[in-house]
Protein backbone atom coordinates (compact mmCIF):
# COMPACT_ATOMS: atom_id res chain seq x y z
CA UNK A 1 0.00 0.00 0.00
CA UNK A 2 1.65 3.12 -0.57
CA UNK A 3 0.61 4.73 2.46
CA UNK A 4 2.78 2.72 4.30
CA UNK A 5 5.79 3.82 2.16
CA UNK A 6 4.87 7.35 2.20
CA UNK A 7 5.10 6.73 6.03
CA UNK A 8 8.94 6.07 5.55
CA UNK A 9 9.86 8.91 4.38
CA UNK A 10 6.83 11.83 5.86
CA UNK A 11 6.58 9.95 9.37
CA UNK A 12 5.58 12.26 11.96
CA UNK A 13 6.37 15.74 9.31
CA UNK A 14 4.34 17.20 6.54
CA UNK A 15 6.04 18.26 3.24
CA UNK A 16 6.34 21.86 3.23
CA UNK A 17 4.97 24.12 -0.06
CA UNK A 18 2.61 22.92 -3.04
CA UNK A 19 2.83 19.21 -3.56
CA UNK A 20 1.52 17.16 -6.50
CA UNK A 21 0.17 13.90 -5.87
CA UNK A 22 -0.05 11.89 -9.17
CA UNK A 23 -2.18 8.82 -8.93
CA UNK A 24 -3.57 9.15 -5.19
CA UNK A 25 -6.55 7.07 -4.72
CA UNK A 26 -9.46 6.84 -2.41
CA UNK A 27 -7.35 4.49 -0.05
CA UNK A 28 -4.14 6.28 -0.28
CA UNK A 29 -2.67 7.39 2.78
CA UNK A 30 -3.25 11.56 2.92
CA UNK A 31 -2.56 12.24 6.45
CA UNK A 32 0.81 13.59 5.83
CA UNK A 33 0.07 16.58 3.84
CA UNK A 34 -1.96 19.74 4.09
CA UNK A 35 -4.86 19.72 1.90
CA UNK A 36 -4.56 23.14 1.09
CA UNK A 37 -0.98 22.78 -0.29
CA UNK A 38 -2.01 19.33 -1.83
CA UNK A 39 -2.72 18.66 -5.45
CA UNK A 40 -3.86 15.26 -6.68
CA UNK A 41 -4.07 14.29 -9.98
CA UNK A 42 -6.14 11.13 -10.73
CA UNK A 43 -8.14 10.44 -14.13
CA UNK A 44 -10.89 7.60 -12.54
CA UNK A 45 -14.12 9.29 -11.07
CA UNK A 46 -14.66 6.51 -8.69
CA UNK A 47 -11.27 7.88 -6.72
CA UNK A 48 -11.84 11.44 -8.11
CA UNK A 49 -15.26 11.40 -6.61
CA UNK A 50 -14.25 9.91 -3.17
CA UNK A 51 -11.13 12.51 -2.82
CA UNK A 52 -13.03 15.51 -3.99
CA UNK A 53 -15.50 14.13 -0.61
CA UNK A 54 -12.56 14.16 1.48
CA UNK A 55 -11.79 17.54 0.78
CA UNK A 56 -8.62 17.16 -1.55
CA UNK A 57 -8.29 19.79 -4.59
CA UNK A 58 -8.69 17.01 -7.25
CA UNK A 59 -7.58 17.52 -11.03
CA UNK A 60 -7.54 15.38 -14.05
CA UNK A 61 -4.60 16.65 -15.02
CA UNK A 62 -1.51 18.71 -13.34
CA UNK A 63 -2.02 22.89 -12.82
CA UNK A 64 0.52 25.06 -12.55
CA UNK A 65 4.65 24.15 -10.59
CA UNK A 66 4.76 22.67 -7.22
CA UNK A 67 7.55 22.61 -4.23
CA UNK A 68 7.94 18.67 -5.17
CA UNK A 69 5.89 15.72 -6.74
CA UNK A 70 5.02 12.27 -5.70
CA UNK A 71 3.83 9.69 -8.63
CA UNK A 72 2.47 6.21 -8.27
CA UNK A 73 3.48 4.64 -10.90
CA UNK A 74 0.62 2.72 -13.17
CA UNK A 75 0.90 -0.67 -14.71
CA UNK A 76 1.36 0.37 -18.26
CA UNK A 77 5.23 1.82 -18.60
CA UNK A 78 4.06 4.41 -21.40
CA UNK A 79 1.66 5.92 -18.75
CA UNK A 80 3.96 5.51 -15.84
CA UNK A 81 6.71 7.61 -17.84
CA UNK A 82 4.14 9.86 -18.96
CA UNK A 83 3.06 11.21 -15.28
CA UNK A 84 7.31 10.87 -14.25
CA UNK A 85 7.41 13.68 -17.20
CA UNK A 86 4.76 15.79 -16.88
CA UNK A 87 5.52 15.83 -12.83
CA UNK A 88 9.19 16.10 -13.81
CA UNK A 89 8.24 19.67 -15.84
CA UNK A 90 6.54 20.97 -12.78
CA UNK A 91 9.46 21.11 -10.95
CA UNK A 92 12.53 23.09 -10.40
CA UNK A 93 15.99 21.93 -10.28
CA UNK A 94 16.81 20.78 -6.77
CA UNK A 95 13.03 19.53 -5.76
CA UNK A 96 12.28 16.38 -4.35
CA UNK A 97 10.48 13.48 -6.75
CA UNK A 98 8.99 10.63 -4.97
CA UNK A 99 8.35 7.36 -7.79
CA UNK A 100 6.15 4.86 -5.54
CA UNK A 101 5.09 1.43 -6.99
CA UNK A 102 4.85 -2.08 -6.65
CA UNK A 103 6.92 -4.69 -7.87
CA UNK A 104 3.82 -5.89 -9.85
CA UNK A 105 4.16 -3.17 -11.56
CA UNK A 106 7.32 -2.82 -12.75
CA UNK A 107 8.73 -0.81 -9.84
CA UNK A 108 12.40 -1.80 -9.78
CA UNK A 109 12.94 -1.86 -13.18
CA UNK A 110 11.21 1.74 -13.75
CA UNK A 111 14.52 2.25 -10.66
CA UNK A 112 17.36 0.79 -12.64
CA UNK A 113 15.92 2.75 -15.78
CA UNK A 114 16.08 6.58 -13.36
CA UNK A 115 19.70 5.50 -12.28
CA UNK A 116 20.94 6.27 -15.37
CA UNK A 117 18.74 9.92 -15.35
CA UNK A 118 19.29 11.15 -12.49
CA UNK A 119 20.70 11.82 -8.64
CA UNK A 120 18.40 8.62 -7.00
CA UNK A 121 18.34 8.55 -3.47
CA UNK A 122 16.42 7.36 -0.09
CA UNK A 123 15.25 4.11 -1.70
CA UNK A 124 12.43 2.55 0.41
CA UNK A 125 10.63 -1.36 -0.12
CA UNK A 126 7.62 -2.32 2.05
CA UNK A 127 4.62 -3.69 0.93
CA UNK A 128 5.34 -5.63 -1.94
CA UNK A 129 7.03 -2.24 -3.82
CA UNK A 130 9.28 0.19 -3.75
CA UNK A 131 9.33 4.49 -3.20
CA UNK A 132 12.70 6.42 -4.21
CA UNK A 133 13.72 10.50 -4.59
CA UNK A 134 14.77 11.87 -7.31
CA UNK A 135 16.44 14.80 -7.24
CA UNK A 136 15.37 17.31 -10.43
CA UNK A 137 18.76 18.04 -12.79
CA UNK A 138 18.72 20.70 -15.08
CA UNK A 139 15.60 21.30 -17.28
CA UNK A 140 15.03 18.16 -20.27
CA UNK A 141 16.95 15.89 -18.37
CA UNK A 142 14.39 12.90 -19.30
CA UNK A 143 14.18 11.51 -23.09
CA UNK A 144 11.59 13.28 -25.01
CA UNK A 145 9.48 10.52 -25.83
CA UNK A 146 8.76 10.38 -22.70
CA UNK A 147 6.28 12.82 -22.97
CA UNK A 148 2.50 12.01 -23.50
CA UNK A 149 2.19 11.03 -27.27
CA UNK A 150 -1.22 10.40 -28.68
CA UNK A 151 -1.69 7.02 -30.98
CA UNK A 152 -3.53 6.26 -34.14
CA UNK A 153 -5.35 3.05 -32.39
CA UNK A 154 -7.35 2.60 -35.67
CA UNK A 155 -7.96 4.84 -38.45
CA UNK A 156 -8.71 8.28 -37.49
CA UNK A 157 -8.50 7.29 -33.69
CA UNK A 158 -6.65 8.46 -31.11
CA UNK A 159 -5.40 6.89 -27.75
CA UNK A 160 -3.44 7.92 -25.07
CA UNK A 161 -0.96 5.85 -22.50
CA UNK A 162 -2.34 4.10 -20.11
CA UNK A 163 -6.16 3.68 -21.90
CA UNK A 164 -7.02 -0.12 -22.38
CA UNK A 165 -6.29 -1.87 -25.15
CA UNK A 166 -4.18 1.44 -26.15
CA UNK A 167 -2.92 -0.20 -29.04
CA UNK A 168 -5.88 -1.08 -30.90
CA UNK A 169 -9.41 -2.47 -30.81
CA UNK A 170 -9.95 -5.15 -28.03
CA UNK A 171 -10.81 -8.43 -29.69
CA UNK A 172 -13.57 -9.26 -27.29
CA UNK A 173 -15.03 -6.10 -28.65
CA UNK A 174 -14.38 -7.20 -32.40
CA UNK A 175 -16.28 -10.50 -31.35
CA UNK A 176 -19.01 -8.95 -29.82
CA UNK A 177 -19.42 -6.56 -32.87
CA UNK A 178 -19.56 -9.19 -35.02
CA UNK A 179 -22.36 -11.04 -33.65
CA UNK A 180 -24.84 -7.44 -33.29
CA UNK A 181 -27.97 -7.49 -35.24
CA UNK A 182 -27.46 -5.22 -38.47
CA UNK A 183 -30.36 -2.96 -37.27
CA UNK A 184 -30.21 -1.79 -33.21
CA UNK A 185 -32.42 0.17 -31.12
CA UNK A 186 -33.32 3.66 -30.83
CA UNK A 187 -31.56 4.33 -27.03
CA UNK A 188 -28.85 2.84 -26.63
CA UNK A 189 -26.02 2.55 -23.71
CA UNK A 190 -22.20 1.67 -24.19
CA UNK A 191 -21.11 0.89 -20.56
CA UNK A 192 -17.45 1.48 -20.19
CA UNK A 193 -16.68 3.19 -23.72
CA UNK A 194 -12.91 3.25 -23.19
CA UNK A 195 -12.24 5.38 -26.09
CA UNK A 196 -14.71 4.80 -28.21
CA UNK A 197 -14.42 2.02 -30.76
CA UNK A 198 -17.29 0.00 -29.89
CA UNK A 199 -19.82 3.01 -29.97
CA UNK A 200 -18.01 3.94 -33.21
CA UNK A 201 -19.73 0.62 -34.77
CA UNK A 202 -22.74 0.59 -32.69
CA UNK A 203 -23.68 4.40 -34.58
CA UNK A 204 -22.22 2.73 -37.67
CA UNK A 205 -25.50 0.82 -37.79
CA UNK A 206 -28.84 1.17 -38.54
CA UNK A 207 -31.52 2.46 -35.96
CA UNK A 208 -30.00 4.20 -32.96
CA UNK A 209 -30.91 7.94 -32.01
CA UNK A 210 -29.01 8.27 -29.19
CA UNK A 211 -25.52 6.51 -27.76
CA UNK A 212 -24.76 7.13 -24.33
CA UNK A 213 -21.23 6.54 -23.59
CA UNK A 214 -20.05 6.27 -20.31
CA UNK A 215 -16.47 5.61 -18.75
CA UNK A 216 -14.89 6.16 -16.00
CA UNK A 217 -11.37 6.29 -17.08
CA UNK A 218 -11.39 10.61 -17.87
CA UNK A 219 -8.68 10.32 -20.82
CA UNK A 220 -10.25 7.56 -22.06
CA UNK A 221 -13.34 9.34 -22.36
CA UNK A 222 -11.30 12.55 -23.81
CA UNK A 223 -10.40 10.21 -26.80
CA UNK A 224 -13.82 8.98 -26.97
CA UNK A 225 -14.79 12.44 -27.24
CA UNK A 226 -12.45 13.17 -30.25
CA UNK A 227 -12.76 9.83 -32.14
CA UNK A 228 -16.37 10.21 -32.44
CA UNK A 229 -18.29 13.51 -33.81
CA UNK A 230 -21.60 11.95 -34.10
CA UNK A 231 -24.28 14.26 -32.98
CA UNK A 232 -26.01 11.38 -31.66
CA UNK A 233 -23.18 11.04 -29.16
CA UNK A 234 -23.97 12.02 -25.63
CA UNK A 235 -20.70 11.75 -22.93
CA UNK A 236 -20.98 10.78 -19.51
CA UNK A 237 -18.04 10.48 -17.30
CA UNK A 238 -19.21 8.14 -14.51
CA UNK A 239 -18.92 4.96 -12.32
CA UNK A 240 -21.07 2.53 -14.76
CA UNK A 241 -21.85 0.69 -11.60
CA UNK A 242 -24.27 3.86 -10.15
CA UNK A 243 -24.46 5.07 -13.67
CA UNK A 244 -28.61 6.62 -13.57
CA UNK A 245 -30.25 8.20 -16.82
CA UNK A 246 -33.85 10.27 -16.67
CA UNK A 247 -35.05 7.75 -18.99
CA UNK A 248 -34.74 4.02 -19.53
CA UNK A 249 -33.36 2.84 -22.65
CA UNK A 250 -34.26 0.00 -24.76
CA UNK A 251 -30.25 -1.49 -25.71
CA UNK A 252 -27.09 -1.68 -23.27
CA UNK A 253 -24.18 -3.21 -25.07
CA UNK A 254 -20.74 -3.59 -23.43
CA UNK A 255 -17.48 -5.59 -22.92
CA UNK A 256 -17.50 -5.01 -19.39
CA UNK A 257 -13.78 -5.04 -17.44
CA UNK A 258 -13.24 -7.88 -15.07
CA UNK A 259 -9.61 -6.77 -13.62
CA UNK A 260 -8.45 -3.39 -11.05
CA UNK A 261 -5.00 -3.07 -11.90
CA UNK A 262 -3.37 -6.72 -12.06
CA UNK A 263 -6.44 -8.42 -9.98
CA UNK A 264 -9.11 -10.09 -10.84
CA UNK A 265 -12.49 -9.29 -10.23
CA UNK A 266 -15.24 -10.89 -11.88
CA UNK A 267 -17.62 -8.99 -9.77
CA UNK A 268 -16.98 -6.00 -12.05
CA UNK A 269 -19.00 -7.74 -14.40
CA UNK A 270 -21.55 -8.79 -12.55
CA UNK A 271 -22.21 -5.09 -11.08
CA UNK A 272 -22.03 -4.35 -14.76
CA UNK A 273 -25.01 -6.63 -15.55
CA UNK A 274 -27.14 -4.90 -12.56
CA UNK A 275 -26.43 -1.76 -13.48
CA UNK A 276 -27.47 -2.48 -17.51
CA UNK A 277 -30.71 -4.18 -16.19
CA UNK A 278 -31.67 -1.39 -13.88
CA UNK A 279 -31.16 0.82 -17.40
CA UNK A 280 -33.07 -0.93 -19.61
CA UNK A 281 -36.63 -1.21 -20.05
CA UNK A 282 -38.32 -4.31 -19.27
CA UNK A 283 -38.85 -4.89 -23.28
CA UNK A 284 -35.00 -3.79 -23.77
CA UNK A 285 -32.02 -6.25 -24.67
CA UNK A 286 -28.69 -6.40 -23.24
CA UNK A 287 -25.43 -7.92 -25.90
CA UNK A 288 -22.21 -8.48 -23.91
CA UNK A 289 -19.06 -10.47 -24.67
CA UNK A 290 -16.81 -12.17 -22.04
CA UNK A 291 -13.90 -14.06 -21.35
CA UNK A 292 -15.01 -17.98 -21.97
CA UNK A 293 -13.94 -18.72 -17.84
CA UNK A 294 -16.28 -15.79 -16.57
CA UNK A 295 -19.32 -17.51 -14.71
CA UNK A 296 -21.41 -14.69 -15.60
CA UNK A 297 -24.58 -16.60 -16.57
CA UNK A 298 -25.93 -16.67 -12.59
CA UNK A 299 -26.13 -13.35 -12.66
CA UNK A 300 -27.73 -12.33 -15.83
CA UNK A 301 -30.38 -15.28 -14.59
CA UNK A 302 -31.05 -13.49 -11.60
CA UNK A 303 -31.42 -10.34 -13.12
CA UNK A 304 -32.92 -11.19 -16.77
CA UNK A 305 -35.73 -13.27 -17.54
CA UNK A 306 -34.10 -14.60 -20.78
CA UNK A 307 -30.56 -15.21 -21.43
CA UNK A 308 -29.06 -16.56 -24.27
CA UNK A 309 -25.24 -17.22 -25.83
CA UNK A 310 -24.81 -16.16 -29.35
CA UNK A 311 -21.91 -17.43 -30.13
CA UNK A 312 -18.22 -16.95 -29.48
CA UNK A 313 -15.20 -19.00 -29.10
CA UNK A 314 -12.33 -20.88 -27.11
CA UNK A 315 -11.86 -17.18 -25.74
CA UNK A 316 -14.70 -15.43 -25.69
CA UNK A 317 -18.89 -16.13 -25.05
CA UNK A 318 -21.35 -13.45 -26.88
CA UNK A 319 -24.29 -13.20 -24.72
CA UNK A 320 -27.54 -11.52 -25.20
CA UNK A 321 -30.74 -11.11 -22.44
CA UNK A 322 -33.75 -9.32 -21.87
CA UNK A 323 -36.40 -9.19 -19.56
CA UNK A 324 -34.66 -6.78 -17.54
CA UNK A 325 -35.88 -7.03 -13.61
CA UNK A 326 -37.93 -10.73 -14.20
CA UNK A 327 -35.16 -12.79 -13.63
CA UNK A 328 -35.17 -15.18 -10.55
CA UNK A 329 -34.59 -12.47 -7.87
CA UNK A 330 -37.58 -11.36 -9.63
CA UNK A 331 -40.59 -13.55 -10.09
CA UNK A 332 -40.57 -17.01 -11.61
CA UNK A 333 -39.74 -17.14 -15.10
CA UNK A 334 -40.78 -19.47 -17.98
CA UNK A 335 -39.01 -20.33 -20.89
CA UNK A 336 -35.69 -21.77 -22.45
CA UNK A 337 -32.89 -19.73 -21.72
CA UNK A 338 -28.47 -20.65 -21.85
CA UNK A 339 -27.40 -22.69 -18.58
CA UNK A 340 -31.36 -23.21 -17.04
CA UNK A 341 -31.38 -26.16 -15.63
CA UNK A 342 -34.28 -28.18 -16.79
CA UNK A 343 -37.45 -28.58 -13.59
CA UNK A 344 -36.94 -30.84 -10.81
CA UNK A 345 -33.32 -31.41 -11.34
CA UNK A 346 -30.33 -30.40 -9.10
CA UNK A 347 -27.71 -28.03 -11.13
Amino acid sequence: MAGSRLELIFGEDSPKGRTLFSGARADSDLQHFDAQNLQIVQRNFVDHRSLQAQGYQVATSADGTFDQAIVTVPRARADARARIFDAALRLPAGASLWIDGQKTDGIDSLLREMRTLAPVDEVHSRAHGKIFRITIPAQNWLPADWREAETEAAPGMITRPGVFSADGPDPASEALVAHLPEKLPTRVVDLGAGWGWLSAQILARPGVDVLHLVESDAVALDCARRNITDPRAVFHWADALDFRLPEPVNAVIMNPPFHDGRDAKPALGAGFIRSAARLLTGAGRLWMVANRHLPYEPVLRETFAEVTELGGDSRFKILTASGAGRGTQGRPTSGKAAGRAPKGRKR
